[in-house]
């Protein structure tokens, strides 16, 4: 009976190495968003870039501002003031929401992070969801 898990070979531990240390420059988790948000200043401006107004009122991660990746433009983003990162997240893995923000993002020549798992990994992790109005100035949410 063949392994699955043994068909093809780990790759050696420094092209390992290297792989997961870039993956670690484009995403980031739940937890660690988390953890970050109990500071006064986590050091980045958290996008829930999906769905409608009434959707985000309804549940998004706290502190979270509601921008729809359909409204990232150079413009629009020339409202924060030099942030030194944008944590972007979306419904869940079935959405690619986030990844459509990223790239505009990316695009812009702002810096971002995807948090992967979106809504369904924060509540896979169990922390509250937050509801009503976003924060009520963009330096609340830098």
């Amino acid at each position: 009976m063949s392994n699955p898990v043994l068909e093809v070979s780990a790759a050696p531990s420094e092209t390992a190495a290297t792989h997961f240390a870039a993956r670690l420059t484009f995403e980031t988790d739940c937890a660690d968003v988390a953890a970050a948000l109990q500071s006064s200043d986590p050091g980045f401006v958290l996008l829930h870039v999906v769905g409608t107004r009434e959707a985000y009122e309804a549940r998004h991660v706290p502190g979270a501002v509601h921008l729809p990746h359909a409204e990232i433009t150079g413009e629009r983003m020339a409202e924060w003031a030099p942030v030194p990162l944008f944590v972007v997240y979306c419904a869940g893995p079935h959405c690619n929401g986030a990844d459509r923000a990223a790239l505009k993002l990316a695009r812009l020549g702002l810096p971002v992070k995807l948090m992967i798992g979106g809504l369904t990994g924060w509540a896979d992790e169990g922390f509250a969801y937050a509801t009503g109005p976003e924060p009520s100035s963009i330096a609340e949410a830098a």
